[in-house]
C-alpha cells in the first residue's frame, strides 16, 4: 500500500518517510524509533549521540564550498499521535502506518498518518543522507515526546548544540513562517464517587457520540468543531432532567492535544419512559447535527441496548460531576489583541473517564501569555474543586516570543517572495512548538518554523498535500543554500 508513496518526488524524502512510518513511534514509547535513528546516523558514518532523555543528535559537516556558513540546527520530533477510527482494526504497537494516495493527498487507512512530524523528520534524513544537496554545517535534533509533554525539549541541556539558527520543520501551512507559539499546561481533576444499585424496572443502554471531525487542539481550536465530551455531557444533563437517567460510566476523548471525536456512556432509564426517551435522543441528535452541520457533518448520536447495568452513581455525585463538566470552559477564551486572527488563550476538555468509583477529567490549556494561561487553569481548578476534586497542574511549558527582526526571518521572507512571487504570512501560532522550550537553554539562537500543508493532524483524517511538499522542499533547499556566513 505504501509503495506508491515511495515513487513520489522528491523520492529521497518520501522513501525516508515510508521507512519512518514502518516504525511504531507513540509518545513515551519511542525506544524503537530512537534506535532506528541511531542506526541511520551510524550507517552514514556521522557523529550520532542520544542524550540522557532520549533525544537523538546527528551532526554532518558542511557540503563543499559551504564551510564558512553558520551552523544550523534542523529540528523535528520523532513521536506521533496514535489515533484510529473506532471501526479500524489496527495495532499501533506492532504495525506500520498503511498509506495511500488520493488525488493530491497522502492519507492513512483509518489512522493518523504521522505527517506531523514525520515529514519534517524525513526531510532532515534526506539532507543528512544526500551527497548532492548544498548545505551548511548541520546539527540534526530529533526530540522525543513532543505530543504528550514535550519532555524531550525540556530535557535537552545547554552546550550540546553549537548552531546559531534553528529550522523547526513542524508547522502545517506552506504559506506561513512561524516565529512564535503558545505555551500550555495540563489541568487534571480527579476524585471518587459512590454507587448504588440500579434497581428494577430499568432499561440499560450505551449512549454514543461519534463521527466528529476532531483535530489539533491548538491549530484547530478556532474552527468551532464539536467537542464530544461537552456534547455527551449536555445530552446526559438534559436526559437526567427530563427522564431521570442514571449514569454508570463515561469514556470520552483520548489525547490531551486532540479535540475529542468520540464519547460513550453506560446509562439506565425507567422502562416506562423508553419510547419517550428514544424520541428525545433523536431530537437532541437532530438539534446538535444542525448546530454542527458545517464543522462536523458526520456527527451521530447513537442509543443502543446493552447488558443489564447493575450499579449507578448516587444522584448527588452524578449531578455534581455533570454540573462541573458543564461549567468547564472549552475553545477560545481570548483572542490576541495584538495579532489579528491569533487565538491567545484556549482550553481543550480532552478526556473524561468515569468508572469503577473514580473519575478523571483532563484538560490542556494553552496561551501565548503565561499569566493568562494560569488564569484559565485556575478557573478550571475552581470549577472542579467546588465538587471536591483534587486538581493538579502538570506539563507546563513556555510559549515562544516572536522576534520578527531576526536575520533568518528576513532571509526566508526574501527567498519565499523570489520563489513563489508572493509574501509569506509571518506569524505566531496557537499550537505548542518546541522552540520556546529549546530557547530557554539556547537564548541567542534564531528560530523559525515552516512546513507543507498538513490537514487533520491528530485525527484519522490527517493528510499531507503532495504538491505542497514539492513547494516546501524547494523552499527548504534554497534556504539551505542561503544560510548566512558565520
Amino acid at each position: 500500500m505504501s509503495q506508491e508513496v515511495r515513487n513520489l518526488e522528491p523520492t529521497v524524502m518520501w522513501n525516508h518517510f515510508a521507512d519512518l512510518n514502518a516504525v511504531p513511534r507513540p509518545s513515551k514509547k519511542e525506544e524503537r524509533v530512537i534506535d532506528f535513528m541511531v542506526q541511520f546516523g551510524k550507517r552514514l558514518g556521522l557523529s550520532t549521540i542520544v542524550d540522557e532523555v532520549g533525544n537523538v543528535i546527528i551532526k554532518k559537516p558542511a557540503s563543499k564550498g559551504m564551510e564558512d556558513r553558520q551552523t544550523i540546527v534542523m529540528q523535528s520530533h520523532l513521536d506521533m499521535v496514535h489515533q484510529k477510527n473506532a471501526s479500524t482494526v489496527f495495532d499501533f504497537d506492532k504495525e506500520g502506518i498503511k498509506m495511500f494516495i488520493e488525488g493530491d493527498w497522502v492519507k492513512a487507512d483509518g489512522t493518523t498518518l504521522g505527517a506531523d512530524n514525520g515529514i519534517g523528520v524525513a526531510s532532515i534524513m534526506a539532507v543528512l543522507s544526500s551527497e548532492t544537496i548544498a548545505h551548511p554545517p548541520i546539527e540534526a535534533l530529533f526530540t522525543i515526546d513532543e505530543e504528550t509533554g514535550m519532555t524531550g525539549a525540556m530535557g535537552l541541556k545547554g552546550g550540546l548544540l553549537d548552531g546559531t539558527i534553528m529550522l523547526n520543520l513542524d508547522t502545517e501551512d506552506d504559506d506561513e513562517l512561524t516565529i512564535g507559539c503558545a505555551g500550555g499546561i495540563d489541568v487534571t481533576a480527579k476524585g471518587t464517587y459512590s454507587s448504588e444499585p440500579a434497581g428494577s424496572g430499568v432499561s440499560s443502554y450505551v449512549l454514543s457520540v461519534k463521527g466528529l471531525t476532531g483535530g489539533h487542539s491548538g491549530m484547530d481550536i478556532h474552527r468551532g468543531r464539536g467537542n464530544a465530551n461537552k456534547l455527551m455531557n449536555r445530552i446526559l444533563w438534559k436526559s437526567r432532567e427530563k427522564f431521570g437517567v442514571r449514569l454508570n460510566s463515561v469514556d470520552g476523548g483520548s489525547l490531551r492535544n486532540a479535540i475529542p471525536r468520540e464519547s460513550s456512556a453506560r446509562i439506565v432509564v425507567k422502562s416506562t419512559v423508553d419510547v419517550g426517551f428514544h424520541a428525545f435522543i433523536q431530537m437532541e441528535m437532530e438539534a446538535i447535527q444542525a448546530e454542527h452541520s458545517t464543522t462536523d457533518p458526520n456527527l451521530k448520536v447513537i442509543l443502543e441496548p446493552c447488558d443489564g447495568i447493575t450499579t449507578v452513581l448516587v444522584e448527588k455525585d452524578q449531578d455534581a460531576l455533570l454540573r462541573a463538566i458543564y461549567a468547564c470552559p472549552i475553545g477560545i477564551y481570548r483572542m490576541s489583541p495584538d495579532i489579528d486572527g491569533l487565538v491567545q488563550t484556549s482550553n481543550n476538555l480532552a478526556r473524561v473517564l468515569i468508572a469503577d468509583g473514580k473519575y478523571s477529567i483532563q484538560c490542556l490549556t494553552r496561551s501565548s501569555v503565561d499569566s493568562e494561561k494560569m488564569d484559565e487553569a485556575e478557573m478550571i481548578k475552581c470549577v472542579f474543586e467546588q465538587i471536591g476534586s483534587s486538581v493538579e497542574f502538570g506539563g507546563s511549558y513556555p510559549g515562544w516570543t516572536p522576534k520578527p527582526g531576526a536575520n533568518i526571518v528576513k532571509v526566508m521572507n526574501e527567498i519565499y517572495l523570489e520563489l513563489f512571487n508572493d509574501e509569506p504570512h509571518v506569524m505566531a501560532c496557537h499550537a505548542g512548538l518546541e522552540c520556546g522550550i529549546l530557547g530557554t537553554n539556547y537564548p541567542t539562537m534564531e528560530m523559525i518554523s515552516f512546513g507543507p500543508n498538513i490537514k487533520g493532524a491528530h485525527s484519522p483524517d490527517e493528510r499531507v498535500q503532495i504538491s505542497s511538499v514539492h513547494k516546501y522542499w524547494s523552499f527548504l533547499m534554497e534556504t539551505l543554500k542561503r544560510i548566512p556566513k558565520a
